[in-house]
């Protein structure tokens, strides 16, 4: 099992290079970055985890800008969105984003996805929160035809693309790693339909077994392989004897939880962190 992190890349935290450079140091697999392209003042949508919405909803860098740069100071760690709003996202510039940050990292890129609850924020970018699942599956499926067709074009409910030429084409083949996050049976659904992995969050009473179990009887149900898909876990529990449980169910990843301090306090919090990477 590989552990990596995942953390908010604000304006006011660590540089993303500085970032990688320390995680690689200290064993870390990955870093993966939240998203959230803005935040609508009138706060219509209650936060999920309640209470106040945190500061670091508002000052995110952009998740390519910023992996570039933690691209451009590594050479092992894996770069991964976590989550790319894709309902929020132009699909033909994403994708070709997407592919340039793999080619450019040398095919270290893991491409996490979600739908999004914010429905002001999404409203904004014209998708709407009945329909973002389905206006999610065809972008992806988009973007699938155009990273690797030579002509592609895609015709849907909600995506129209005439056949085009798109490249650069992603270094990794066919195409980097689509994990759809969220826990629902409809999100497995989808992660056998069109992804190559899942990406659940550990809240309270998350149990790995169950998860694998759940992916393996959702992959056999739809005719697929268990063994083609991945199971990432979204902040995961930073205790060696619980990892040790996510460990022997078959959990391929667990990424835990940087928080959204200063430089200082983030490499402190890394510090604490690192022995959990090399366990």
């Amino acid at each position: 099992m590989r552990t990596g992190v995942f953390t908010f890349p604000t304006d006011y935290g660590i540089d993303p290079g500085e970032l990688g450079r320390a995680l690689e140091e200290r064993g870390f697999d990955s870093l993966f970055v939240c998203e959230h392209t803005h935040i609508p003042v009138s706060r219509r949508s209650p936060f999920p985890g309640g209470g106040e919405l945190p500061r670091r909803y508002k000052h995110t860098h952009d998740p390519f800008v910023a992996l570039s740069f933690a691209a451009a100071a590594t050479t092992r760690l894996i770069l991964g969105t976590g989550v790319c709003l894709v309902p929020q996202r132009d699909p033909i510039i994403t994708a070709k984003s997407v592919a340039s940050l793999d080619r450019l990292s040398g095919g270290r890129f893991e491409f996490g996805i979600g739908g999004g609850w914010n429905v002001e924020e999404m409203e904004h970018h014209g998708a709407r929160y009945p329909t973002r699942f389905k206006l999610m599956r065809e972008r992806v499926l988009a973007m699938k035809a155009l990273w690797t067709q030579e002509e592609a074009g895609f015709q849907g409910q909600y995506v129209h693309i005439e056949p085009s030429w798109l490249y650069p084409k992603p270094l990794t083949r066919p195409h980097p790693p689509v994990l759809l996050g969220g826990e629902t049976d409809h999100t497995l659904r989808r992660v056998v339909e069109f992804c190559d992995g899942w990406f659940p969050r550990a809240g309270a009473g998350f149990d790995p077994a169950v998860a694998v179990s759940r992916l393996r009887a959702a992959a056999e149900g739809a005719g697929r392989d268990p063994g083609s898909l991945t199971i990432t876990v979204f902040r995961a529990p930073p205790d060696a004897a619980a990892l040790a449980r996510y460990r022997e169910a078959g959990i391929h990843r667990v990424l835990l939880e940087v928080p959204d301090l200063d430089r200082d306090g983030i490499l402190r919090r890394l510090d604490e962190m690192a022995p959990l990477a090399r366990g």
